[in-house]
Order: C-alpha cells, then sequence, then structure tokens
C-alpha cells in the first residue's frame, strides 16, 4: 500500500489498527490471524515474497522515483509490483540489481556485517600497473574511509586503457571508481557483474526477470549468520510496517 517512510507517518498518524487497536509504535509485530487495517480497510501481506533480477542500463536512476522526471528503474518493470531495489547503481553504471519485496532480506544483504561480494567489470584509463594491483589488494584509502582489500584480476591492458574485475565486500557510494580515481585511472564504463551468488548471464540491458529456485536458495543463506539453523521464509510474522 505504501513505501516504508509512508507506512511509519500513517502509523504515526494513528490510520493503521491490529485487531480494531490503533497502534503507533513503529515495532509492533503481526502474528499470524491478526487482522490488519489501515483507515478501515484490510491489508493482507503477499503469500509469497517477489525477487528480479534486472541489468540495469546506463542512464536509469535505481530508485523507484525521481523527482527531477529521469528515468528509474520502475519504469522498466513489466507491472506495478511494489518492489525495491537491494542498494545502488550509480546513474551511468550497468549490471546486476535486485529488487525484491523481502525487506528482511534485503537488510541481510546490505549490512556490513555479512559482506556480500559483488563484482564489477571497469574499463580504466590508463594501464593498471602490478604496483596498483597490489594497492588495490591491500586496501586503499579513500579519505573518508578506507577500503577493504579487493580481488582485482587484470582481463586485458592496451596502450590507453585496461580491462579489470574488481571484487568488493562493502558498498560505499561510487566506492569502485574512488578507488580507481586514487590511483590515477579514472572508471571510463562500469558493469556490476555479480551480486553475491547473483549473475549478469546473458541477461540484455534493460530487462528483468525472476530469480530461479537455485537462486533464491542461495539467497537464503545470506539470510542467517553463520551456525544460525535455517528459518522459515514465511510471511506469516512481519512487523506493522511492512504490512503496510
Amino acid at each position: 500500500m505504501a513505501s516504508r517512510r509512508a507506512a511509519e507517518e500513517q502509523i504515526a498518524r494513528g490510520f493503521v489498527s491490529i485487531n480494531g487497536d490503533i497502534v503507533r509504535k513503529l515495532a509492533t509485530i503481526v502474528h499470524a490471524g491478526d487482522r490488519v487495517e489501515v483507515k478501515g480497510n484490510a491489508v493482507a501481506p503477499p503469500l509469497e515474497a517477489t525477487y528480479l533480477l534486472l541489468n540495469k542500463p546506463s542512464g536509469v536512476v535505481t530508485t523507484m522515483r525521481d523527482p527531477e522526471g529521469r528515468r528509474t528503474v520502475a519504469d522498466l518493470l513489466p507491472d506495478s509490483r511494489r518492489v525495491v531495489p537491494v542498494g545502488r547503481l550509480d546513474y551511468a553504471t550497468t549490471g546486476v540489481l535486485l529488487l525484491t519485496d523481502d525487506g528482511e532480506l534485503a537488510h541481510r544483504l546490505l549490512h556490513p556485517r555479512y559482506g556480500v561480494d559483488k563484482t564489477y567489470r571497469a574499463t580504466i584509463a590508463g594501464r593498471l600497473s602490478p604496483a596498483d594491483v597490489g594497492r588495490l589488494s591491500e586496501g586503499i584509502s579513500l579519505g573518508d574511509f578506507r577500503a577493504s582489500g579487493a580481488q582485482v584480476r587484470v582481463v586485458a591492458r592496451q596502450r590507453d586503457r585496461s580491462i579489470v574485475d574488481v571484487t568488493i565486500h562493502e558498498g560505499q557510494n561510487r566506492q569502485v571508481r574512488r578507488m580507481f580515481e586514487a590511483l590515477g585511472h579514472p572508471v571510463l564504463a562500469l558493469t556490476r557483474t555479480r551480486f553475491g551468488p547473483l549473475r549478469l548471464g546473458g541477461l540484455p540491458a534493460g530487462h528483468v526477470r525472476s530469480l530461479t529456485g537455485r537462486e533464491r536458495a542461495a539467497l537464503e543463506r545470506h539470510r542467517r549468520p553463520m551456525g544460525e539453523p535455517p528459518r522459515s521464509n514465511s510471511k506469516t510474522e512481519t512487523t506493522t510496517t511492512r504490512a503496510t
């Protein structure tokens, strides 16, 4: 019915009730069998979560709505499903982008504690030297934070540019671009080829598809910390903000 922020506003204004009682606490838990209403209208969560893989093209904003009127990832979806992108890709960056309505899993995938690997193919200006590769592998200071060591593979070196695969587990704003800029090699083109277990494969730019059963099972392993027993992916218990 609404974005998380809009749902929180509706809760604060007393528009949301559980079993006939108005709730104003955002962390209120909804149990199986509870009746959730917004302005007197019953609301039920979807029985199954949606998981979509998009090959984001350049010139598209990673948001569902843009106040400047630019094209967004929402414009590329086949219908009006209420999903959100998991993380962001820059306006000019292309490649793998996961969209889902599974808020718990999205939080796990983005949380620094779990360090989900992300692989990018970068075309950079100049020839990347072995010393540059060493600095990237050891970690490099970007001013406001220090990027951890990355896995780096030089795919090709040309006279005036290099093609490099780089894998990071952080997700700071423009991190890969800033890493190469710090070495004096501005990024000319950037594509994310892998996000955790999800790979770009042959999906054309601007196209979207549902995840396969194997991909969904692989993502489930990121839902819990190491050593924690598996849990059901049922949506029978959720927070009020997700239910609305």
